[in-house]
């Protein structure tokens, strides 16, 4: 369900700070659209953004936004946290990362942003690409979605 009112308005947003803030809401409110249960951590201490719970299952997710692509048709999505470090499995579940001029989520589990022993730094989304390394990851809440196995 896509809404040409949101990307007008994200570009009113004076910084990346109070874009970011605006992003969380938007992936709250879809998110609760897609019948997740939706809590916050209170204040900026933790490392995760939102957390989702589905059928006893808790996530943390980590949210992102860009507004427009860096180079051609893809958009850049940095995986650095608040330490400076590429966020890891301790820390969060999946990356959710709105393309604010698209008006599309990618749902991505943290599991594949590694690569051998390291963890990636940023992404390059292209949309519209069904040859793109992240494709299968646009609009994909099913995934959070998906029963919890026990280990």
């Amino acid at each position: 369900m896509k809404s040409s009112r949101i990307r007008p308005r994200a570009t009113r947003l004076k910084g990346h700070k109070e874009r970011g803030e605006w992003a969380q809401l938007c992936f709250m409110a879809r998110a609760a659209e897609e019948g997740l249960t939706i809590s916050c951590p209170y204040g900026d201490s933790t490392s995760y953004d939102v957390g989702v719970e589905y059928r006893g299952r808790y996530l943390r997710i980590q949210v992102k936004s860009t507004l427009k692509p860096r180079r051609g048709p893809a958009f850049r999505i940095g995986l650095i946290g608040p330490n400076g470090k590429p966020y890891t499995h301790r820390q969060i579940d999946f990356i959710a990362a709105y393309l604010i001029s698209e008006d599309c989520w990618y749902i991505v589990p943290i599991a594949s942003l590694r690569v051998g022993n390291t963890t990636l730094r940023n992404i390059q989304i292209t949309p519209n690409s069904k040859r793109g390394k992240w494709h299968h990851y646009c609009e994909a809440w099913h995934l959070l979605r998906q029963p919890f196995k026990s280990k």
